[in-house]
This record gives C-alpha cells, sequence and structure tokens, in this order.
C-alpha cells in the first residue's frame, strides 16, 4: 500500500476535527439544522488553513444518506465517496488548470442534470480567482438562477481578484490563521499517535514557519521526522529551516526597545554566520514587538511609543528584505534606522507641549 503523508492521513473527517474556524463550523451547523443552505458559498483565506477540507465535509453534510446533518457518519458510502473523491455528484475543480471559458460553458450544462445518488449536485472550483473574467461572466447566470439541486463551494486564497459580482451572489466565510496554541497542540497529538518524542521548542520552531496554515505546519513535522527520526529536537529544527532561537527573538526585542545598536548589530551579524533566513527572523521579530506592544497597552507602559515607532519603521522595510539582493545588509540597516527613529517625537507631540508651555506662561 502506498504511503500517506501526515497531512492527509491527519485530515479532518469530521466538523468537529477542524481546528481554528469554530466560527465557520457554528454557522454552517446552524444552516444545516434550520435547512437555510444558500446556493453558493466562497471560502477565503491564507493556504493551508482549511478551506478545501471544510468545502467536503460540507458537501458530506449536505449529502449524508440517511439525512442532511452536521453530525454525519464519515463512514457512510457517500460520504466515504465525497471524501476519496469518487461520488459522480460531487465534483472538485481546479480553478488554476481550469479556468477557461469553454470549460465554464461545460461546467454549466452539467449543472441540467439532476444528482445520481445524492440530494445534491456540488461543484467545489479551489483557486477560483485564477479563472478569467470571460470564464466569471459564463458562471454568472448559472449563480443568479441555479437549480434547486445545485451547490456551488469556492475557495480561494485571493479573495480580491474574484470578480465582485460573483462575491455578491455568495455567502462569504473568511478563515483565520490558526492560532500557535492551537496548532501546538495538534502538532503533539500528532506527534504522540505517530510515536514521536519533539520537544517543545522544535514544536514552538514549526508552528512559526508554518505562519497560521496547519498543512504547512504537518508538513515540516514530517519533513522532520524523515530528517530525525523519532527523536527531533529544537537545535535540529533550527538548523534544517534556518530559524532563529525563541530566546534570541526576545533578546533582539529587547536591545531594539532599548536601543541598543550595538548588541542587535551583534545578534544580526551573528545570525548572518549561522546562515539565518533574514526574512523568517524579521517577521519573528516583528510578532515578538506586536505581543510587547499589546503588553504595553495593557500595562500603560511607556515603551508603547517607542515599540510604535519601531514596527512603524520596520513595516517599510518587509517587501524590501523579501527581494534583497543582500538580506543580511537590509536587516541591519533597517534594525538601525528603526532604532534611530525611535528617538524622534512626533511633530503633533511636539506641538503639544510648546502649547501647553505657551498657556503656562
Amino acid at each position: 500500500m502506498d504511503y500517506r503523508v501526515i497531512a492527509r492521513r491527519w485530515r479532518p473527517r469530521r466538523f468537529d476535527q477542524v481546528v481554528g474556524q469554530e466560527h465557520i463550523i457554528g454557522t454552517l451547523t446552524h444552516a444545516i439544522e434550520r435547512n437555510r443552505i444558500a446556493h453558493a458559498y466562497l471560502f477565503s483565506g491564507s493556504r493551508g488553513t482549511g478551506k478545501t477540507t471544510m468545502a467536503r465535509l460540507f458537501a458530506m453534510a449536505l449529502n449524508a444518506r440517511e439525512k442532511q446533518t452536521a453530525n454525519f457518519d464519515p463512514e457512510d458510502p457517500i460520504c466515504a465517496a465525497i471524501w476519496r473523491g469518487t461520488n459522480l455528484d460531487v465534483l472538485e475543480i481546479d480553478g488554476a488548470s481550469n479556468n477557461s471559458v469553454d470549460e465554464v460553458r461545460a461546467l454549466r450544462e452539467r449543472c441540467i442534470y439532476a444528482p445520481a445518488e445524492c440530494r445534491y449536485r456540488i461543484f467545489i472550483i479551489d483557486e477560483v480567482h485564477m479563472l478569467t473574467n470571460a470564464a466569471f461572466n459564463a458562471l454568472l447566470k448559472i449563480l443568479e438562477e441555479p437549480p434547486e439541486h445545485v451547490k456551488f463551494i469556492f475557495a480561494t486564497t485571493d479573495a480580491q481578484k474574484v470578480l465582485s459580482t460573483v462575491v455578491s451572489r455568495c455567502q462569504r466565510f473568511n478563515f483565520r490563521p490558526i492560532p500557535q496554541d492551537l496548532m501546538k497542540k495538534r502538532l503533539e497529538e500528532i506527534a504522540d499517535a505517530e510515536g514521536v518524542t519533539i520537544e517543545s521548542g522544535a514544536i514552538g520552531a514549526i508552528v512559526r514557519m508554518a505562519g497560521g496554515g496547519m498543512r504547512d505546519a504537518q508538513s515540516l513535522l514530517e519533513q522532520m521526522i524523515a530528517f530525525c527520526g523519532k527523536n527531533i529536537c529544537t537545535r535540529d529544527v533550527l538548523s534544517m529551516f534556518s530559524l532563529v532561537d525563541e530566546v534570541e527573538v526576545k533578546a533582539m526585542a529587547d536591545s531594539l526597545i532599548g536601543r541598543n545598536g550595538k548588541y542587535a548589530l551583534a545578534l544580526a551579524e551573528n545570525w548572518n554566520k549561522l546562515g539565518v533566513d533574514f526574512y523568517h527572523a524579521f517577521a519573528d521579530v516583528e510578532e515578538e514587538l506586536q505581543r510587547r506592544l499589546v503588553s504595553a497597552v495593557e500595562n500603560n507602559s511607556t515603551d508603547r511609543a517607542i515599540i510604535v515607532s519601531l514596527l512603524h519603521t520596520l513595516c517599510g522595510y518587509e517587501r524590501q528584505l523579501q527581494f534583497a539582493v543582500s538580506p543580511g545588509t537590509t536587516f541591519a540597516v533597517a534594525l538601525l534606522l528603526a532604532i534611530e527613529n525611535s528617538h524622534r517625537r512626533p511633530i503633533e507631540e511636539i506641538m503639544r507641549a510648546l502649547k501647553c508651555t505657551e498657556k503656562d506662561n
């Protein structure tokens, strides 16, 4: 039997197995229970957050053999066939490779026919934003007056590119990046079930690298198992993906807030020698500063203005760093400018101080 990767073996087969999208599960569950099913849905969000998985689960819930229910049995013959992609009434289409107007017209013709064994014919179009404008326009008529037995589920990582007239005919659901604590818990469950011992710091590094996508996190875990076997330590993960240790990320944040440019440059130089991926390191530092900002606001700390200034400067360097010829140099320049700018008082603050002085005089 062919080996199946972790991301496929651990793909949710029921709504209660989906992580981090409770707001969507709750809405869809209520719609199913109250039989308020729209004719078209648009699932948007970053990669690996569960859009196509949710589309399959929704199709299974609508077409379960006994009745339409959110608590369907994954082993139900119809549900199992939908999951395998062998059910003739539920068709998954890749919008990137089937994006022409002729292919959409052919799909529209298929909508005429009643389902063979299910309640609904469901068309799941992944990466729908890749359709041409002509193809989108060909969809409009069927979306305006669809047959009662037809449902559309569109998935996209770039909803802004979907024709607005198509979006207006859909119920839109935005998939959030999965919180780190939930991703860590899920990876721990998977590692335990796979008989893998993994350090907490290693899981944290994988989660940081995944950037809110569960599929990415599972694929990275799979890669580390192939590299390390059944025992994964933090050092191996950092080395494999050229990441910075969380302790050093916090040290960098401390040096920026403390305006210690010398120490910040020393850290950056050491990261350069280690061959660190500066784009991910930059993102980690920004995320740490963002956490510090939330804490500073909650505690009314005087560091608040400094952190805001640091983030304002650093955000302007994200794109430059991504395409920099010398990322280490760009990273160092961004750090020094952020520290330098944090010394400057905003003009509004200076004007307020001058007005207060004039009043006192």
